[in-house]
């Protein structure tokens, strides 16, 4: 498996570098995610389409297990989302034995069999390199969102991103790319160990999964853009946003 993985995830890299030119970086699949003992994550792990029928799973290079999707246990999801193209891994109550390699992998049933679409790797520890104030943030159509990052002090000098999973495009401190995407704003906070991004003008299509990363650390947050009319409807309910501990 060990050797496999390294082969397919150099052709990703590849075709990830060509396809993104100046947006794309060589770390993309040599992530770490670091998570308090005891809390908890969600990992979205996208796919092509045409796999919508085939099996998915969540690779432990730990126990050397796969879990299926449409899994659910006590400390362990793993659920598909065809109408997204994506399947979601949550873990639960995670421990110091949890630290490892994890894989999103897709059975072809093609050449090659399987094709692993994001590797990463899992590290408890009680400061996290890269954590979030919220892992879910939520706004509406015309709208802005503010997100923060946090990072460790270790982590002062390294480059921070901002980055979408479903294209693999990334945005970083000081940059504006305003041919690509005008709404997104990225600023360091200095010496306060976090950056903040600030995405305005909202469109529905940027609703999906992304991550801050700080050099190769990084954490995974949701937005979600609603329509006006879904954001009127809970105006009228109180909203309270949980934190991420």
């Amino acid at each position: 498996m060990n050797a496999y993985v390294k082969t397919n995830t150099f052709y990703i890299s590849i075709w990830i570098w060509l396809i993104l030119g100046v947006e794309s970086y060589s770390g993309w699949s040599n992530h770490v995610l670091t998570i308090y003992p005891g809390g908890s994550v969600t990992i979205p792990c996208h796919y092509d389409k045409k796999y919508t029928q085939q099996k998915k799973s969540w690779y432990s290079e730990i126990d050397k297990t796969y879990t299926y999707t449409n899994t659910t246990e006590q400390n362990l999801s793993v659920i598909d989302h065809p109408d997204q193209s994506l399947f979601t891994v949550t873990m639960r109550n995670l421990q110091n034995k949890h630290t490892g390699n994890y894989y999103c992998v897709v059975e072809t049933g093609e050449q090659p069999p399987i094709n692993i679409t994001y590797e990463l790797y899992l590290k408890i520890q009680s400061t996290p390199d890269v954590s979030l104030m919220s892992s879910s943030v939520s706004g509406h159509e015309g709208g802005d969102i503010s997100v923060q990052c946090l990072y460790s002090s270790g982590y002062q000098n390294k480059v921070k991103r901002w980055c979408r999973y479903k294209d693999q495009r990334c945005y970083t401190v000081g940059r504006t790319d305003t041919s690509q995407n005008p709404s997104v704003q990225i600023s360091d906070d200095d010496g306060g160990r976090s950056f903040t991004v600030l995405m305005t003008g909202l469109r529905r299509t940027d609703s999906g999964w992304y991550f801050c990363s700080v050099g190769d650390a990084m954490n995974p947050v949701l937005i979600t853009v609603q329509r006006d009319d879904e954001n009127k409807s809970m105006c009228k309910q109180p909203y309270i946003e949980k934190s991420v501990h």
